[in-house]
Protein backbone atom coordinates (compact mmCIF):
# COMPACT_ATOMS: atom_id res chain seq x y z
CA UNK A 1 0.00 0.00 0.00
CA UNK A 2 1.36 3.45 -0.86
CA UNK A 3 2.08 6.11 1.74
CA UNK A 4 -0.85 8.19 0.50
CA UNK A 5 -3.34 5.37 0.99
CA UNK A 6 -1.88 4.49 4.38
CA UNK A 7 -2.15 8.08 5.53
CA UNK A 8 -5.73 8.35 4.26
CA UNK A 9 -6.67 5.11 6.00
CA UNK A 10 -5.13 6.34 9.27
CA UNK A 11 -6.94 9.69 9.11
CA UNK A 12 -10.30 8.12 8.29
CA UNK A 13 -9.86 5.57 11.07
CA UNK A 14 -9.05 8.33 13.55
CA UNK A 15 -12.11 10.35 12.48
CA UNK A 16 -14.37 7.31 12.76
CA UNK A 17 -12.95 6.41 16.17
CA UNK A 18 -13.44 9.99 17.34
CA UNK A 19 -17.03 10.00 16.12
CA UNK A 20 -17.72 6.81 18.05
CA UNK A 21 -15.89 7.81 21.22
CA UNK A 22 -17.14 11.39 21.56
CA UNK A 23 -20.57 10.45 23.00
CA UNK A 24 -18.93 7.84 25.21
CA UNK A 25 -16.59 10.41 26.74
CA UNK A 26 -19.54 12.64 27.56
CA UNK A 27 -21.25 9.73 29.28
CA UNK A 28 -18.13 8.88 31.26
CA UNK A 29 -17.60 12.48 32.29
CA UNK A 30 -21.12 12.61 33.73
CA UNK A 31 -20.58 9.73 36.16
CA UNK A 32 -19.45 10.78 39.62
CA UNK A 33 -16.07 9.65 40.84
CA UNK A 34 -15.96 7.31 43.84
CA UNK A 35 -15.55 8.93 47.23
CA UNK A 36 -12.19 8.43 48.93
CA UNK A 37 -12.13 6.22 52.00
CA UNK A 38 -12.02 8.04 55.32
CA UNK A 39 -9.34 7.74 57.96
CA UNK A 40 -10.00 7.67 61.72
CA UNK A 41 -8.77 11.26 62.09
CA UNK A 42 -11.37 12.51 59.62
CA UNK A 43 -14.38 11.45 61.71
CA UNK A 44 -14.77 14.94 63.18
CA UNK A 45 -14.69 16.49 59.70
CA UNK A 46 -17.20 13.94 58.46
CA UNK A 47 -19.55 14.72 61.36
CA UNK A 48 -19.28 18.46 60.65
CA UNK A 49 -19.96 17.89 56.97
CA UNK A 50 -23.01 15.76 57.79
CA UNK A 51 -24.31 18.51 60.07
CA UNK A 52 -23.78 21.11 57.33
CA UNK A 53 -25.50 18.90 54.78
CA UNK A 54 -28.47 18.35 57.09
CA UNK A 55 -28.72 22.09 57.71
CA UNK A 56 -28.54 22.84 53.98
CA UNK A 57 -31.26 20.28 53.28
CA UNK A 58 -33.50 21.88 55.89
CA UNK A 59 -32.87 25.32 54.38
CA UNK A 60 -33.62 24.01 50.88
CA UNK A 61 -36.83 22.36 52.11
CA UNK A 62 -37.91 25.61 53.76
CA UNK A 63 -37.10 27.55 50.56
CA UNK A 64 -39.08 25.04 48.51
CA UNK A 65 -42.03 25.38 50.87
CA UNK A 66 -41.86 29.17 50.47
CA UNK A 67 -41.83 28.78 46.69
CA UNK A 68 -44.91 26.57 46.85
CA UNK A 69 -46.73 29.11 49.00
CA UNK A 70 -45.69 31.94 46.65
CA UNK A 71 -46.84 29.92 43.65
CA UNK A 72 -50.27 29.50 45.21
CA UNK A 73 -50.62 33.27 45.59
CA UNK A 74 -49.27 34.21 42.13
CA UNK A 75 -51.69 34.65 39.27
CA UNK A 76 -51.63 32.06 36.50
CA UNK A 77 -50.74 33.07 32.99
CA UNK A 78 -47.08 32.79 32.00
CA UNK A 79 -45.20 35.97 31.22
CA UNK A 80 -47.97 38.25 32.47
CA UNK A 81 -47.65 36.56 35.85
CA UNK A 82 -43.87 37.06 35.97
CA UNK A 83 -42.92 33.51 35.08
CA UNK A 84 -39.25 33.02 34.35
CA UNK A 85 -37.96 31.31 31.25
CA UNK A 86 -37.23 27.62 31.84
CA UNK A 87 -33.53 27.01 32.26
CA UNK A 88 -31.83 24.50 30.00
CA UNK A 89 -30.28 21.77 32.11
CA UNK A 90 -29.21 19.58 29.19
CA UNK A 91 -25.97 17.66 29.21
CA UNK A 92 -24.88 18.69 25.74
CA UNK A 93 -24.65 15.10 24.49
CA UNK A 94 -26.81 15.99 21.51
CA UNK A 95 -24.44 18.80 20.55
CA UNK A 96 -21.43 16.51 20.82
CA UNK A 97 -23.10 13.77 18.78
CA UNK A 98 -24.17 16.30 16.15
CA UNK A 99 -20.69 17.74 15.92
CA UNK A 100 -19.20 14.27 15.55
CA UNK A 101 -21.70 13.38 12.81
CA UNK A 102 -20.91 16.64 11.01
CA UNK A 103 -17.18 15.97 11.20
CA UNK A 104 -17.73 12.47 9.86
CA UNK A 105 -19.78 13.83 6.95
CA UNK A 106 -17.10 16.40 6.15
CA UNK A 107 -14.43 13.71 6.25
CA UNK A 108 -16.46 11.58 3.87
CA UNK A 109 -16.99 14.51 1.51
CA UNK A 110 -13.28 15.31 1.61
CA UNK A 111 -12.44 11.70 0.81
CA UNK A 112 -14.84 11.78 -2.13
CA UNK A 113 -13.24 14.95 -3.50
CA UNK A 114 -9.71 13.58 -3.10
CA UNK A 115 -10.64 10.35 -4.88
CA UNK A 116 -12.28 12.24 -7.75
CA UNK A 117 -9.20 14.43 -8.20
CA UNK A 118 -6.87 11.44 -8.11
CA UNK A 119 -9.00 9.62 -10.69
CA UNK A 120 -9.02 12.73 -12.90
CA UNK A 121 -5.21 12.94 -12.84
CA UNK A 122 -4.81 9.30 -13.87
CA UNK A 123 -7.28 9.57 -16.74
CA UNK A 124 -6.39 12.92 -18.16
Amino acid sequence: MSRHLTLRFAVLSAVAAGALLAPATAALAATPSPAPSSTPGDDLDVARKKDEDARKKKEEAAAEARKVEDAKRMPRGGVAAGEAVADDSGTGTTAIAGSAAGALLLAGAGTFVVRRRAAGRREG
